[in-house]
Formats: C-alpha cells, structure tokens, sequence
C-alpha cells in the first residue's frame, strides 16, 4: 500500500512538471552602449520592456544573460531593449527587425547577437496615414470614472455626410494603432481604408470610434480584475465610460443606431479582453465583438464570468489567435470560446493563423473578416 501511495506521490509530480523547461538566453555581442541595462521584453510578460525579473545579468566577459523559467513548450515571441520600446534593438543600419521566436520544447541555451539600437538612428518621421473620413473629436476627452483624459477618434462613412442615414457604431481600443500610422506603435490597423473599400462592395457601413489606450494605465485600464503584477483592475470603470458617458455622447452628436444589435465594441490583446468583458458586462448595450489575440492569462476570472453569463441578446463573438503568439494563446481563446459555443444563443466565429503573430499586422489581415461577419 505504501509502495501504491508513493508511486501515485511521483507520478503526479511527473505530471506537474511535465512540459515545463528552463531556457537561457544570451547576448554574446552589443553593438553599442554595452554598459546599459539590458531587459528583454516578450508575450511571456505581456511586452513590457523594463521588467526586473527579466533584465540580463552579467555572465563574464561582455556576455550577459536570463533564464526563462519553468515555461510551457511552445512559440514564444521578443525583442531585447534598454528599458524602453524607444530604445528596441533593430538593424545594424537602423531599421527595425521582426520579433524574434523561439520554439521551446526542452531545456535550451541559446545565443543572440544585438547589432544595433534604435536610438543610434535618428528618428524617420512616420506619414500621416488617416483618410480624409478619420476626426479626431477632442485630444482630451474626459473619463470621470478613472479623473482622466484621452484623444477620442472618429472615422464616418463616405456617405455620412450627403445623406440622413443612420449607422450601426463599433466601439475599438488602442485608438492609436487603429487609423494613422504616425501614431500607431507598430503599424497601424488600417481600419478606415479597409472600410471605404468593404462598405463600397458589400453596403455595409458603420461608423467606428477609437479611444486611445491610457500609456502605463493599458493593463489595469483594460483589465476588470485586480493583478498581483500589474496592480487593481480598473476595467469596469473604463466600460461604464464607455456605456454612460463616451456612448450617450456619440449617439447626440452623430447619426447612430443605438440597440445592441448595432453596437459593437473590438480591440486586440488586452484591448480584445475588455471587449468581451464589456459584452459580458452590458450586454443590453454591446452586441458583439472581435476578440484578437486576447490576452486572458492575465484575467483568469473572466472564464467564470463567462460561465455564469446568460443573455437573451444572441450576441456575436469573433475569437482570432495566431500560432506564433504566446505558448497558450490559442488553448486559451478556444477555451473560452468552447464556454459560449455550449451556450445556445450565440453566434460564434473562431479563427487561427498558424504563422499569426502578436502585432497589428495579422489583425490588420484578419479585420476584414470579422467586419463582413459582424455586419452579416
């Protein structure tokens, strides 16, 4: 019997950390400012780039180092910076270079080499990219529930204004990546030309209004959850913004339709986290949404939020993941999604990339098909 009890003891042990490796990465060779601090910042911490549990220690010699610890096998994107997105490495002639991944699926040592900063270069002015149909309604637009202000977008349809339409809205986050690539941080979305082009073949059109992102308020703004790492969750205060101050004064201003059948709300990794937390949370007001690449690991709760959430609304949820994304991220989505498929009364779409990557390029890609299944 004792022999039993400790065999069942090791196997689950066995269990636990089956699929958990360490791996180091090293930087063998710095092009430059080899005495600053090094971090390197990924979808394993969620991109932040001054994170103290992963900035690279000294190793000997001009080598230093960090171990990923006890991680799922998997794809895992990053980039090495100095402290800041502004000071990523890049090209030893300046231009940017994609993320790099690594496929974990043991224990691993593996080298890099940075050939240059971002900063070494001066900085290439980005285009102003919106079209002609993009507003900006106010560069200070107040939140009272969280005493702070934001830059507030508007894209109208081409027909807006030689016609007395009314039109469905869709509410996106990020507002800064979505029309311009002057401010978007890394490439934009290109959600007006996708829409002049898409309202043009198909005669649907909507208007879409972007909130930009609070800087260091992203996570606890767009999480409804408090975070042991990041701090008290403050998303509840930024949807009941958008439901009682920033929706009632859309549908003042503009021609809107204003049932939940024609309200929408998207918005990718956190963004994609508080878009479904806001269907869940008002659901008489939300009636869809576009989920890409949501970062749910940071929001364990929202599961049984969604398990317990009933609405006769019949809601429409887009689920997108890419492959290349965080070790988890497509397991996530799905089990999420397979939450509400259970459900009777949704309409669910669900779609991954197997190449997808965590940026606004694959959600750019994928937007349009969310737009025609949204306003199908």
């Amino acid at each position: 019997m004792k022999k039993l009890f400790l065999f069942l003891i090791l196997s689950a042990i066995l269990i636990v950390s089956d699929g958990q490796y360490s791996v180091r990465l090293v930087v063998t060779d710095i092009a430059t400012k080899q005495n600053d601090d090094i971090y390197v910042a990924g979808n394993f911490n969620n991109w932040n780039p001054k994170d103290e549990n992963y900035k690279l220690k000294p190793l000997g010699g001009s080598r230093k180092g960090v171990v990923l610890k006890d991680i799922p096998a998997g794809n895992y994107a990053f980039k090495f910076t100095r402290g800041s997105f502004e000071r990523v490495e890049c090209t030893a002639d300046g231009r940017d270079i994609s993320d790099r991944v690594l496929d974990v699926t043991a224990d691993a040592s593996v080298d890099f080499v940075i050939a240059g900063w971002r900063d070494d270069y001066p900085e290439r002015p980005k285009r102003y990219s919106a079209s002609p149909q993009v507003k900006i309604i106010d560069t200070a637009f107040n939140i009272p529930q969280l005493n702070r202000k934001r830059r507030i977008w508007i894209y109208l349809p081409k027909t807006y204004a030689s016609s007395s339409k009314t039109y469905p809205v869709l509410y996106m986050h990020d507002g800064q990546n979505l029309f311009n690539e002057q401010t978007a941080f890394s490439g934009e979305w290109g959600v007006d030309e996708c829409l002049d082009t898409l309202q043009q073949i198909t005669g649907k059109e909507c208007i879409v209004v972007g909130i930009d992102h609070g800087g260091d308020k992203r996570i606890t703004e767009y999480n409804p959850y408090d975070n042991d790492k990041f701090g008290k969750g403050e998303g509840k205060q930024y949807v009941d913004f958008l439901v009682n101050t920033l929706k009632p004064f859309i549908d003042s201003k503009y021609r809107t339709k204003k049932g939940p059948e024609y309200t929408f709300t998207a918005g990718s990794s956190m963004g994609a986290l508080i878009s479904l937390y806001a269907v869940i949370q008002y659901p008489k007001v939300f009636g869809g949404a576009g989920i890409f690449s949501p970062a749910f690991w940071l929001a364990p709760q929202l599961y049984t939020d969604a398990e317990k959430f009933e609405t006769n609304n019949n809601p429409k949820l887009f689920f997108y993941a890419g492959g290349n994304e965080s070790a988890t991220m497509i397991n996530d989505m799905n089990k999420m999604a397979d939450i509400f498929f259970k459900k009777s009364n949704y309409q669910l779409r669900r779609l991954t990339d197997p190449v997808g990557q965590h940026k606004e390029k694959y959600w750019r890609q994928e937007f349009p098909v969310f737009y025609v299944w949204l306003m199908n």
